[in-house]
């Protein structure tokens, strides 16, 4: 419960995507591009909530290196779902030109954007501009301050050892009012929870599923919690979201067929080149048995995803999303399967959506003899009517 006393552990959850993406170097770049906008028009259609994509520059696995361009072109194939930048890497650029990006983005989605940030993923990115991973976090913040009062209107002078702002003001400002949908990605660090709540922002959380991950996640809350309380925030338990690798088939059995495709390579890219400490282990005999029963993963069927997820719950107190992380662990035909699966059954019971189709269905069943009853005695009369018009005509 929270602090007010209400349960939390049940409100109805928004599903979306985590777009880094994760594309093995055997995959052309531009089909792999093209492709990334069709699962966004697929995720449009089943009713995801929210996509929301990265910004990388090395590695040759996560190919989107601006994700406000992908972004536009995004919204243009859909109508529905918001999208977001998950996240823009502060340290690379000047914070001005991120707000007035971001503004424009607002007006010609008419709303859909929401502006994720964060300090950058990857050392072998900040290496190619000359940054050291300690400077990030730093940059990220005082560029942070300095766009999200921007974003709201405000005029702006600051100078710092890498920009400066001389009475900066956006040319045109926002289309949503008072400003557009903030979030801060965080893994383990503290950083990310204190920066979300800063600005009572949302708290974007890359996760795996097991309970010392989550119980690590709910000492950042809390910190989340007091950081908003310091600066006039109330902390929402439904703008705190998990980032998970999900991959649902029918049976587990074909689940975990399915992700023999590229889970060994997607394996190698941890251990080469992402910096999150404990990857999986290269050569394992059965990768996806060693991610489930690990607790990296759910990899299995959509009833394994609602118990986990439902699991989740319970443990943190109650949160507001689960995002999936984009990867190619199997192909192209079986990664949509997993993503119709979420929509078909994962997400209506956790949400419960069907609870007064449920009771209607339930409310009538009994009464079947009696009410087919009723249809034949007015099926009769209607026939008797007929046949007395009919002699009288």
């Amino acid at each position: 419960m929270n602090k007010a006393g209400e349960n939390t552990s049940h409100r109805a959850l928004r599903f979306g995507m985590f777009m880094g993406p994760f594309h093995a170097p055997n995959l052309d770049p531009t089909y792999a591009l093209e492709r990334d906008l069709q699962l966004v028009t697929l995720l449009d259609r089943l009713g995801f909530d929210e996509a929301w994509i990265g910004e990388h520059h090395s590695g040759g696995f996560e190919i989107i290196a601006a994700p406000d361009v992908f972004i536009a072109a995004a919204a243009e194939r859909t109508k529905h779902i918001r999208l977001g930048t998950g996240v823009k890497s502060l340290p690379y650029h000047h914070p001005f030109i991120v707000a007035e990006t971001m503004a424009q983005l607002d007006h010609m989605t008419r709303g859909r954007v929401m502006f994720g940030a964060g300090p950058g993923a990857l050392p072998s990115d900040a290496r190619m501009f000359g940054l050291s991973p300690v400077d990030l976090r730093p940059r990220m913040d005082e560029a942070l301050d300095c766009i999200v009062a921007l974003l709201r209107g405000e005029t702006v002078s600051k100078k710092t050892s890498w920009f400066e702002l001389n009475e900066a003001r956006l040319s045109v400002g926002c289309y949503s009012k008072p400003t557009m949908e903030l979030a801060v990605a965080a893994i383990r660090s503290p950083a990310g929870a204190q920066a979300a709540g800063r600005y009572g922002a949302s708290l974007l959380v890359l996760s795996g599923v097991d309970d010392a991950s989550l119980k690590h996640h709910v000492s950042n809350w809390t910190i989340y919690e007091e950081t908003c309380a310091r600066h006039g925030h109330v902390a929402d338990r439904s703008r705190w979201q998990f980032a998970l690798q999900i991959h649902l088939a029918e049976s587990r059995e074909q689940a975990r067929k399915d992700v023999e495709y590229g889970l060994e390579k997607w394996i190698g890219y941890a251990n080469d080149i992402v910096p999150a400490p404990n990857p999986p282990p290269r050569g394992l005999a059965d990768p996806a048995g060693w991610m489930v029963e690990n607790e990296r993963a759910i990899i299995g069927t959509p009833d394994d995803a609602v118990a986990k997820i439902e699991h989740m719950r319970e443990v943190t107190g109650g949160f507001g999303g689960i995002l999936v992380f984009a990867q190619d662990w199997a192909n192209w035909q079986a990664t949509q399967r997993s993503l119709e699966l979420i929509a078909e059954e994962v997400r209506p019971k956790l949400n419960r959506s069907n609870l007064l189709r449920q009771a209607s269905y339930e409310r009538n069943a009994p009464i079947q003899e009696t009410n087919r009853a009723l249809a034949q005695t007015a099926i009769e009369e209607a026939q008797a009517r007929y046949a007395a018009a009919k002699t009288r005509g």
